[in-house]
């Protein structure tokens, strides 16, 4: 360095945070869909390396036959309880991509926990009761945020930077959701991403087959899974 230049400091300007907004439209056969909640979108830094994110424990209850909540977005390595509160067996599993396991058969008033030690969507279901499904989000960035039924969303506290910004929603095909992918640049003055827009195709959790691959038993008084312990 020259005699007599000194270095410049950094501002705290230089990289502002900004609160990141969209909206999300669904469009099905029939028109636009008056319920856009349910989307999920992320954005992953490509010009920085990301920071730490705080893992969480959250839980996954299984009461009346359902998973409540059905979504759930978390950072990778946070832990899901999965407690049964019915009066009967559950046998929570996934055979997807974001994260493969099969809790077995346990009964009311246990819990079991599985930790999303990777990235990607998990689709979780009841290997007894076909019509209990939710979705686990696992992401590798804090910068994300899920619709409400208007279809708005925000991501508070984003770095202006460059990012790589994602969608996904479960009845959208792969394939579709894929093609949204785009390089973004956040800026006080490019806060927005626009209407993003998605088209409804079908639901992978409306079809589905049990642990085996198989098509599900017609439950009767005897099946385990409807016999309180």
């Amino acid at each position: 360095m020259c005699a007599g230049i000194k270095p410049v400091a950094s501002s705290p300007l230089a990289n502002p945070q900004v609160t990141v907004t969209a909206r999300i439209e669904v469009t099905t056969r029939a028109g636009a869909s008056p319920d856009a909640s349910g989307a999920v979108v992320w954005l992953t830094p490509l010009d920085r390396s990301l920071t730490v994110t705080p893992k969480q424990n959250v839980q996954l209850l299984q009461k009346h036959k359902t998973f409540t909540p059905h979504l759930l977005v978390l950072p990778v390595g946070s832990s899901v309880d999965f407690p049964n509160r019915d009066p009967f067996f559950h046998n929570v599993f996934s055979l997807f991509d974001g994260k493969r396991f099969d809790l077995g058969l346990y009964e009311a008033g246990s819990s079991r926990t599985v930790v999303f030690n990777r990235p990607g969507i998990s689709y979780i279901f009841c290997n007894i009761h076909p019509e209990m499904s939710a979705v686990v989000v696992a992401l590798k960035t804090p910068y994300y945020a899920i619709s409400d039924h208007k279809g708005q969303l925000t991501i508070a506290d984003v770095p202006a930077g460059r990012y790589e910004m994602q969608i996904w929603h479960e009845r959208v095909l792969p394939e579709a959701l894929n093609a949204l992918k785009r390089i973004i640049t956040i800026a006080p003055e490019s806060s927005s991403l626009g209407i993003l827009h998605v088209t409804e195709e079908r639901s992978l959790l409306s079809d589905h087959k049990n642990k085996y691959g198989q098509d599900y038993d017609t439950p009767t008084a005897t099946t385990p899974g409807y016999v309180r312990p």
